[in-house]
């Protein structure tokens, strides 16, 4: 018997991308998992819907919001433990709806950290992101680089995390945060760099259109990400830490560009956007993680190679290409 077996789990922003991998992950190690994602008229449980039904015997979904504080009381009511990752994520969007992001993002976390208080969870691990540091005034990264709010999402993932931190120095409550670097992998919206090159390029588009290919991204496979959220779970020394995750190195993305295009066997060009939603000066430059506090902590090691990974979100968005409508997303 696993450490998850039996255990009953919520995910918030289960049918996401990272969501909906790490629920799958609980599920195969015996966890009975509740599955937080937000309410649609339409009655879609997103990437959950392509569990299998062994899978949903063990899955409880709660379709609903964090902004609601009643819902999610009732959410973590019996659970042992609690990842949050329910958050607006979309960086261009942050820039014409920052209220969202604040309701959202920071009221949503409160929401959840106030539950987890009152039913006395065993672990709430919350989310944060790369994008707190801001570009990377010295690199690697480590927990201790200063937090820089370069767009409005990265400023609500901040307040975000310094009330968890608030809530463990100020409540005790046993919060471990984890810090994830560019996560990828099958399942990523359009809005992230790398599924919008694939999805441009397998569409036969030349040239490209991307906002531009100079950043340089510490981009780790999303199988990666999830054994860390797994590991900082079962870390009592983690309670009241930041830990970050990641790959460890970076890539510019026009390396990354024509990594993808070796790939897919079909060279490209690329055209910059002239016109972006992300201002110049919110630009994030340089993103790299140190990731020995979770080797220390708990084991931490990325186990995908690039091309690796790149190769496994190739063949997923091949067979899901009318997901997709290349071009679409500025990034």
């Amino acid at each position: 018997m696993g450490f998850w077996a039996g255990r009953t789990v919520l995910v918030t922003g289960a049918a996401g991308f990272i969501g909906s991998h790490l629920t799958e992950a609980l599920l195969s190690e015996g966890a009975q998992v509740r599955a937080l994602i937000r309410y649609n008229s339409a009655g879609r449980r997103g990437f959950l819907d392509d569990l299998t039904p062994a899978q949903h015997a063990r899955l409880q979904v709660l379709a609903t919001t964090v902004e609601d504080p009643f819902a999610v009381d009732q959410a973590v009511q019996g659970c042992d433990t609690v990842f949050h990752l329910a958050a607006l994520i979309g960086i261009p969007y942050s820039y014409v709806a920052p209220q969202h992001y604040v309701s959202t993002n920071v009221q949503g976390t409160l929401n959840v950290l106030q539950a987890c208080l009152r039913h006395k969870v065993r672990r709430l691990v919350h989310t944060s992101t790369s994008e707190t540091y801001g570009t990377a005034q010295y690199a690697p990264i480590d927990e201790k680089h200063p937090l820089v709010g370069q767009s409005p999402y990265s400023a609500s993932k901040i307040a975000a995390d310094q009330m968890a931190i608030a809530y463990h120095r100020s409540f005790e409550l046993p919060v471990a945060i984890l810090r994830p670097f560019n996560t990828y992998g099958p399942r990523q919206s359009a809005r992230a760099i790398i599924p919008t090159v694939i999805a441009q390029v397998l569409a036969g588009r030349d040239p490209i259109e991307i906002g531009s290919v100079t950043p340089q991204r510490d981009f780790n496979f999303v199988a990666d990400t999830v054994a860390g959220f797994l590991g900082i779970a079962q870390c009592d020394a983690a309670i009241g830490e930041v830990v970050n995750v990641g790959a460890g190195r970076t890539w510019t993305i026009g390396e990354t560009i024509e990594r993808i295009a070796a790939l897919v066997g079909r060279p490209v060009s690329v055209r910059c956007q002239e016109e972006r939603v992300r201002p110049e000066a919110s630009e994030v430059l340089l993103l790299l993680a140190d990731t020995n506090k979770a080797k220390a902590l708990f084991g931490y090691q990325p186990a995908v190679d690039l091309d690796q990974g790149l190769l496994r979100t190739i063949e997923w968005l091949k067979a899901n290409q009318h997901r997709y409508r290349p071009g679409e997303y500025a990034v």
